[in-house]
C-alpha cells in the first residue's frame, strides 16, 4: 500500500491517503465540468477511513443525479477542489486527483457521463466508457 500526499495551491489545506483508490475515473459530467473548470474531472474513489486531513475546507452542497447531495470541499482561501462526499455512496469519497503531489502511477479505468464529454476529446486509452455513473 502506497500512502500518497497532497493539498490546496496555497498549502492551507494537506491530506495523506493510506490506501489504495477503489477506483479511478474521469467524469465528464457537467458539474464537474463547471467545478474544474475543464473538460472533465480526473477522480480516485476511496474509503473515507483512508483520508487523513489538516487544515479546513468549506463546502459547496450541490445534488447529485441521484437527487441526494453531493457535499464539495474545497479551500476556502484559494478555491482548490480537494474532494467530495456523495450521500447515495457512504463511507467513501472522490478525491480530485490534481489535489495530489504526484499523479504518477494512476491511470483511469473508466470514464463516466460520457454523454457530456466534448466530441473533439479522444477516449482514454484501456478505460471503460459509461454515458452516465454506473
Amino acid at each position: 500500500m502506497q500512502e500518497r500526499m497532497g493539498g490546496c495551491l496555497c498549502g492551507a489545506v494537506r491530506y495523506t491517503l493510506k490506501g489504495e483508490p477503489r477506483s479511478i475515473a474521469v467524469c465528464h459530467c457537467t458539474h464537474c465540468q463547471k467545478q474544474s473548470g475543464g473538460t472533465f474531472s480526473f477522480n480516485l474513489v476511496v474509503k473515507e477511513s483512508d483520508y487523513e486531513q489538516k487544515g479546513e475546507t468549506k463546502i459547496y452542497v450541490d445534488k447529485g443525479d441521484s437527487g441526494q447531495p453531493v457535499y464539495r470541499h474545497f479551500c476556502g482561501a484559494c478555491g482548490s477542489h480537494i474532494f467530495a462526499k456523495i450521500s447515495a455512496a457512504p463511507g467513501k469519497i472522490v478525491l480530485k486527483a490534481g489535489s495530489l503531489d504526484s499523479m504518477e502511477g494512476l491511470q483511469p479505468q473508466a470514464e463516466i457521463n460520457t454523454e457530456h464529454a466534448v466530441k473533439w476529446l479522444s477516449p482514454v486509452e484501456g478505460a471503460k466508457r459509461f454515458t452516465q455513473n454506473p
